[in-house]
């Protein structure tokens, strides 16, 4: 009986479709690396996707993102099949959302407002709970106006408002206010992080970045034998996690950050200023690849691009090169970077190379600030204050 009940009172899973519009000069191969990215985005939140739909355009429709046959299409999949939310691959303007959600009838997601759901679930320090539902109001805020449609149709001619227009001013005040008040409470911890990276200026500080789930943080607990959450899934680490490393006796601090993504929403990158200081501030940036994955170089400029946003691009860089052991023989493999470092953090293949050559990067760093510094000699013997 206890089992039945369990059963009957579990939520299930929610079935999504996906849907994007992909540019007709786009290659098929790039085409499939999004669409199953936006799978993993989806699994990721705890929902099934069961189908998808792709349309070439030169660019989406303003008022259904596809085009009518496309969407025609897809409604009559929907009503011969259960299905709980269609998903997009690009952002949706109100008149988008509003004008899908009155053909196709389900709940409507797209890109961004499932990326900001995924930070929501992950989200664990007052910081980033803060960060994370400020970018939900400004996400939401210019998309109020569908919530009231049905009110605003009870409205008078010139100069009688309807209940409508009054619950949506309503809306707007109380989100702007929102807005307004966790803006504040933002620049208090802001001040608390400053002072806090102000106390770190006297030692090297070395940020990991690169694009969601390749690594970060697997490769942060072996350097730095700490226990960050790290798992098979994107955002896994949402708060910026700093550990102080000592090697050769040349001590740093060394910050997991949180991973980059194609497409990344703008409200995101503004209300997450303080964690993305921890990069700029940073005097050494380890830039860890999944070279197993077939667009990794696609997400080597994805991240480069966000790094010159922030104008960190010209910072000392080690690349990474990382999950070796689970590349499948390319015959066109492009040759990486030079001076990269190619290693498999979790079967602990290269780390001494990696070392070799972190090490060498935070010496000059560490030369910058203590200009009168004498190098240590190399200890003999097992270097216990290294990596597990």
């Amino acid at each position: 009986m206890i089992e039945k009940k369990l059963y009957e009172t579990a939520k299930p899973q929610e079935k999504a479709i996906l849907v994007a519009v992909a540019p007709k000069q786009q290659n098929e191969r790039l085409t499939r690396d999004y669409l199953d990215e936006l799978v993993f985005l989806c699994e990721t939140a705890k929902a099934l996707v069961v189908r998808e739909f792709v349309q070439k355009l030169e660019r989406p429709d303003h008022g259904t993102y596809v085009g009518k046959g496309k969407l025609e299409e897809i409604s009559a999949w929907i009503a011969d099949n259960p299905v709980d939310i269609a998903v997009f691959d690009d952002d949706l303007s109100p008149v988008q959302v509003r004008n899908l959600e009155e053909v196709l009838k389900i709940k409507i997601l797209d890109r961004s407002l499932l990326i900001l759901y995924i930070f929501s679930m992950r989200a664990q320090t007052a910081q980033s709970k803060l960060q994370v539902e400020l970018a939900q109001y400004q996400y939401m805020l210019p998309r109020l106006t569908r919530l009231w449609t049905h009110l605003s149709k009870q409205r008078g001619g010139i100069g009688n408002r309807g209940p409508g227009e009054k619950e949506l001013e309503t809306d707007r005040r109380i989100v702007n206010d929102r807005i307004a008040f966790l803006k504040d409470k933002l620049k208090d911890v802001d001040k608390q992080a400053i002072t806090r990276r102000k106390n770190r200026e006297k030692i090297v500080r070395v940020a990991l970045v690169g694009y969601t789930n390749v690594g970060k943080s697997t490769l942060m607990n072996i350097l730095s034998k700490s226990d960050v959450f790290a798992e098979n899934k994107l955002f896994a680490t949402v708060d910026a996690t700093v550990r102080k490393v000592v090697w050769n006796r040349v001590p740093f601090l060394l910050t997991d950050t949180v991973g980059f993504i194609r497409k990344l929403p703008t409200h995101l990158i503004e209300s997450f200023k303080s964690t993305l200081d921890e990069i700029r501030e940073a005097d050494v940036l380890v830039h860890v690849v999944d070279y197993s994955h077939p667009a990794h170089e696609n997400h080597i400029e994805v991240v480069n691009k966000i790094l010159a946003e922030l104008k960190c691009s010209e910072k000392p860089t080690v690349l990474v090169y990382n999950k070796i052991d689970a590349v499948s023989d390319r015959e066109e493999a492009p040759l990486p970077q030079a001076g990269a470092v190619f290693i498999s953090a979790e079967k602990r293949i290269n780390l001494d190379v990696l070392r070799q050559n972190l090490l060498a990067s935070i010496k000059k760093a560490h030369m910058r600030i203590f200009p009168n510094w004498l190098e240590p000699d190399i200890l003999e013997g097992e270097d216990r204050e290294g990596y597990a």
